[in-house]
C-alpha cells in the first residue's frame, strides 16, 4: 500500500468532520456574533454606546455625540478531540468506524462551542422572574418587556434558547403552538424543533446550565455575545505502525465573550 494514501484519507475525513460539525455539532454558533480568522490568542470586539441628537445655534458648531467605545477582549483556547482507529477494525466491524469517529469528533467540538457560548450567557444578571416557577407566558412577556426597555433591536436577530422541559411548557401556551397565532410555517413541530415567535427564533437545547432544580434559559440579541475563531475545525490523521492503528485527531481554536450584558435576559425556570 502506498504510504501517501493517508493524504486522501485525511482530506476526505477532514471534510466529513467539518460538514458534520456545521450540520449537527453546534446549535448556537449562528445565533451569536462571530469573528473568523483571528490572528493571535486574543480577539477584540468593539462595544459602541448610544449617541444623542441635539440642536445647535445658528452658525454655531454641530454638537458632538461623544459615543462611548469599549474594547471587549476574548481569549482563545485550543480544543482537541481524538481517538484511535485500528486498521483491521475497518475490515471486521459491521459499522463504518470512520463515520462513527467523524460524528463523534465533530459533535464533541460542536458541544464545546455551545459550552463556550452558554458559559458567557450564564454571566447575565438581567433576570426575568426567578426559578420558583416554570416557563410561563407571563415570564416570557416580562423578558420581552426587558429587551424592549433596554432598546435591544427587534431586527430579527434575537434568539431564545430553553431546555426541553421549558419547550414542553411553551407548547402548552396557545399563542406559541397554535397556527392561528403564528402561521403553519412557523409551528414548532414543522421540521427541526425551532420556530419563530415574537420576532425571535426559539429553540430547545439540552446543554443549558442546571443548578439544583433551576434551569437557566436565555433570550438574547446576536450582537450581545462574541464568538472568536482562530482556527476552524481541522483534522489530522497519522498512522502508528507499532499500534497498527490510525490516530484521528480533530482540533479547533475558539473563544467566547459577553460583549453587551444588556442584550441578554435570563429566564430562570423551575425544573424538578
Amino acid at each position: 500500500m502506498s504510504t501517501t494514501i493517508v493524504n486522501n484519507f485525511s482530506k476526505q475525513y477532514g471534510a466529513e468532520v467539518h460538514v458534520a460539525f456545521q450540520r449537527m455539532g453546534t446549535k448556537l454558533r449562528n445565533t451569536v456574533r462571530v469573528r473568523n480568522n483571528v490572528k493571535g490568542a486574543i480577539a477584540v470586539f468593539q462595544k459602541i454606546g448610544k449617541g444623542a441628537a441635539s440642536t445647535k445655534a445658528r452658525h454655531g458648531k454641530v454638537p458632538v455625540m461623544n459615543v462611548d467605545h469599549e474594547a471587549v477582549e476574548c481569549q482563545l483556547y485550543d480544543y482537541y478531540a481524538g481517538d484511535w482507529l485500528d486498521k483491521l477494525d475497518e475490515v471486521k466491524a459491521d459499522a463504518d468506524e470512520r463515520s462513527i469517529l467523524t460524528n463523534a469528533g465533530a459533535y464533541a467540538l460542536g458541544r464545546k462551542t455551545d459550552e463556550l457560548i452558554i458559559a458567557e450567557l450564564d454571566k447575565s444578571t438581567n433576570y426575568a422572574g426567578t426559578g420558583a416557577d416554570v416557563l410561563t407566558k407571563a415570564k416570557v412577556l416580562t423578558a420581552f418587556e426587558m429587551l424592549g426597555g433596554a432598546d435591544v433591536p427587534d431586527d430579527g436577530e434575537r434568539t431564545a434558547v430553553v431546555g426541553w422541559k421549558q419547550w414542553s411548557d411553551l407548547l402548552a401556551i396557545e399563542e406559541f403552538a397554535n397556527a392561528d397565532y403564528v402561521g403553519e410555517d412557523e409551528l414548532p413541530w414543522n421540521g427541526t424543533q425551532a420556530k419563530k415567535w415574537l420576532g425571535t427564533l426559539w429553540m430547545p437545547h439540552s446543554g443549558l446550565t442546571k443548578s439544583g432544580t433551576v434551569r437557566y434559559c436565555y433570550w438574547y440579541h446576536k450582537s450581545a455575545i462574541g464568538h472568536a475563531v482562530g482556527s476552524e475545525v481541522k483534522s489530522e490523521i497519522t498512522y502508528h505502525g507499532d499500534r497498527a492503528s490510525w490516530f484521528v485527531n480533530n482540533m479547533m481554536s475558539q473563544g467566547c465573550v459577553l460583549v453587551d450584558a444588556t442584550g441578554v435576559v435570563s429566564m430562570r425556570c423551575l425544573e424538578a
